[in-house]
C-alpha cells in the first residue's frame, strides 16, 4: 500500500516538474512579457507550499503572472524552534492570475525528543501535501477603489507516512484535506497588507502529527490571520497568527505566530527571515526558535 501512495506522489512530483518546466514557454504563447505583477505582491511560499506568508496563506494567487500569465515558484524552508526543526520544499505554478497548484514536502525532526517518546533520537515525520487555490472574486492589486478584498478557496491535502506512530500517540488518521477561505486587502496608497483565512481542518501540528484525535476528531474552523508593511520598494516587515485545533490527549496545542522580514531584490528571488513561536509540541514547551526561506520563480 505504501509502495503505492509513493509512486503516486513520484508521478505528481514528476507532472509538478514538468509544470514548472513548461510554463515559461506556455506563458510565452499566452503572453509575450512575463512576471507582470507588482514586486512582493506574489507573496512567498508557506509551510505547506501554498502562495502567500511563511505560516498562512494568501488569497493572492503565487507567482508574478498576471491574468494573461504563467507564474511559478520553487522554494525551501528551514524551521530550528528549541526542540525539532522542519524542512520543507516544493513547488507551485499560478495559472493566469485565477488558479494555483503546489506541492510540497515537510520533514519533521524530532531531535532528541525522539528518544524521550521512545521513537529514537532523530525520528522523522515526512508529510507530502498537494495544494489547489482558485480565485473566487476580486482584486487585491487593481481594485483599489473597492472595499472588497480579494477572495479564494483552497484546499490542501497532505499525506504523514507515519501512520502508526500517529495511532500510537492518538490520532486518527494519517492523511486528510484542510479547506480554507481567504481574504486579502491590499492598500497601495499606505503600503499596506491585510489577510484573515478560515480553515477547516482537524490537523494536529499542520498534520504532523495527523489528523483528529482522542480528544476530538472531527475538522473545527480556525482562523489564521497576516499583516504586512512595505518598508521599501523591495522590503516587507510583517507578523502573522494561525490557530490550531486542539485533538490530541498526549499534549495540549498551542496557535502559532512570527513576525517576518522579506526581501525580495527582483520578482526572480526573495529571502525571508523570521521569529516563529509555534508553542507546546507533544512533551516539549516553548517551542521558539527561527524561520527562513529562499524562493525563486518568476
Amino acid at each position: 500500500m505504501h509502495t503505492r501512495f509513493r509512486s503516486d506522489y513520484r508521478r505528481i512530483g514528476l507532472a509538478a516538474a514538468l509544470m514548472f518546466a513548461l510554463s515559461p514557454s506556455l506563458a510565452q504563447e499566452r503572453a509575450p512579457n512575463r512576471s507582470g505583477k507588482l514586486l512582493l505582491t506574489g507573496g512567498v511560499s508557506q509551510l505547506e507550499g501554498s502562495g502567500g506568508g511563511g505560516l498562512t496563506p494568501w488569497a493572492l494567487i503565487g507567482g508574478y503572472g498576471t491574468r494573461d500569465q504563467i507564474g511559478a515558484n520553487a522554494y525551501y524552508t528551514r524551521v530550528d524552534v528549541s526542540d525539532y526543526s522542519l524542512d520543507s520544499y516544493g513547488a507551485l505554478v499560478g495559472f493566469y492570475d485565477r488558479v494555483e497548484l503546489s506541492i510540497s514536502r515537510q520533514e519533521f525532526d524530532t531531535q532528541a525528543v525522539g528518544a524521550a517518546l521512545g521513537v529514537g533520537r532523530g525520528f522523522s515525520f515526512n508529510q507530502d501535501t498537494v495544494g489547489l487555490k482558485i480565485k473566487l472574486f476580486g482584486d487585491a492589486v487593481y481594485e483599489q477603489d473597492s472595499w472588497l478584498p480579494q477572495v479564494s478557496f483552497g484546499a490542501q491535502h497532505k499525506r504523514n507516512d507515519q501512520p502508526d506512530v500517529l495511532a500510537f500517540v492518538g490520532a486518527d488518521r494519517h492523511d486528510d484535506i484542510d479547506f480554507y477561505l481567504s481574504a486579502t486587502k491590499l492598500y497601495l496608497g499606505s503600503s499596506l497588507l491585510v489577510n484573515g483565512n478560515l480553515r477547516y481542518t482537524r490537523a494536529n501540528q499542520f498534520g504532523i502529527l495527523g489528523f483528529g484525535g482522542d480528544q476530538r476528531s472531527s475538522r473545527s474552523l480556525q482562523f489564521e490571520g497576516s499583516i504586512a508593511s512595505l518598508l521599501s520598494r523591495n522590503l516587507a516587515l510583517g507578523a502573522e497568527f494561525r490557530s490550531k485545533p486542539d485533538n490530541l490527549g498526549i499534549a495540549d496545542e498551542d496557535a502559532a505566530w512570527d513576525v517576518f522580514l522579506a526581501w525580495a531584490p527582483s520578482k526572480h528571488a526573495s529571502l525571508t527571515l523570521a521569529y516563529v513561536d509555534l508553542g507546546n509540541i507533544v512533551i516539549a514547551d516553548d517551542q521558539r526558535g527561527w524561520y527562513a526561506s529562499l524562493q525563486f520563480g518568476f
